[in-house]
């Protein structure tokens, strides 16, 4: 019985709608064709090798803590994401699953990545958990899965929007674009590590397509669902202080870590990114759909 309640009553791209290139969904599909096609293994690391030699034992350290929290990060996306991309099926929404293959398969190549370099680079097998501070755990071990793995119970606007928030906002918007902007700063700075400096460039493009989407999807379901605007706000306010306790974690308490980066331009560059999604996000309430996709795709 329960199979018979699965079935497609038609398909769209036999239908007079085709696809609908029109729509941003589709827009960034077509970018993720021209853009996201990278690959992690054609990356060199010989300077970085050289490189990782000479950096103080306090610096390979930061190195690796930094790179533990991004590929686990990069992991725990690839792993949650599969529940949206089914409600967004279930929809019928074909034109944002199609970007979402693209979504996927990127977050996949991001953990390749980053564990590529902690094999050829840092060489290091041993259990980098151990970095993983308590508010780090609630974010990508505990709030990500529960949020996302909630729409196959619950796939109404309101989870949509906590889940959207989650990952979108919070996790790829404040911490990943904070993380990576400052990383590859220093890398850039110091004209260290080109392998490395080179992939989380090609890293930072592709998520730019992914938060353009999460705004994107955000702002329908505002235009869609007035209330969820209600929701949007009560979940960024939920998961701030946890984003924020990642980074002062990530510096136990120190100023400055061993790269020489600060504590405090990273908490201005975070709260930067959380009021710039906040703004674009409420766009929606006052501004239509259409005139929303023109601004994020200025910025992808």
């Amino acid at each position: 019985m329960a199979s018979a309640m699965y079935r497609h009553d038609g398909f769209q791209s036999t239908t007079h709608e085709g696809l609908r290139q029109n729509l941003f969904p589709m827009r960034l599909y077509h970018k993720a064709k021209k853009l996201g096609t990278w690959d992690p293994c054609s990356l060199d690391f010989g300077k970085d090798q050289e490189d990782w030699k000479k950096f103080s034992p306090e610096e390979q350290e930061t190195f690796i803590r930094l790179c533990s929290l991004f590929v686990a990060g990069e992991e725990s996306v690839t792993r949650d994401l599969l529940p949206l991309m089914m409600v967004i099926s279930q929809e019928g929404r074909v034109e944002e699953e199609m970007f979402l293959t693209t979504f996927l398969w990127e977050e996949a190549k991001h953990t390749e990545f980053f564990r590529r370099f902690l094999d050829e680079v840092v060489k290091d097998t041993s259990d980098l958990s151990r970095f993983h501070s308590p508010h780090y755990r609630t974010v990508f071990y505990e709030e990500l899965p529960k949020a996302m793995f909630a729409l196959l119970s619950d796939p109404s606007p309101e989870a949509m929007a906590r889940a959207a928030v989650t990952y979108h906002m919070i996790v790829e918007g404040v911490l990943a674009e904070t993380g990576y902007q400052a990383f590859f700063d220093v890398i850039e700075a110091r004209n260290v590590t080109p392998g490395l400096k080179e992939g989380i460039g090609l890293l930072k493009r592709d998520e730019s397509r992914h938060i353009a989407w999460g705004v994107y999807l955000l702002s329908r379901l505002i235009a869609e669902h007035p209330s969820v605007w209600d929701v949007i706000q009560e979940r960024m306010g939920e998961l701030w202080p946890h984003a924020i306790g990642v980074v002062n974690e990530l510096f136990e308490g120190k100023p400055t870590n061993a790269l020489g980066q600060s504590l405090d331009d990273f908490i201005h560059y975070a709260q930067e990114q959380f009021a710039t999604r906040m703004d674009r996000i409420e766009l929606a309430r006052n501004k239509s759909l259409s005139s929303i996709e023109q601004v994020l795709e200025e910025g992808v």
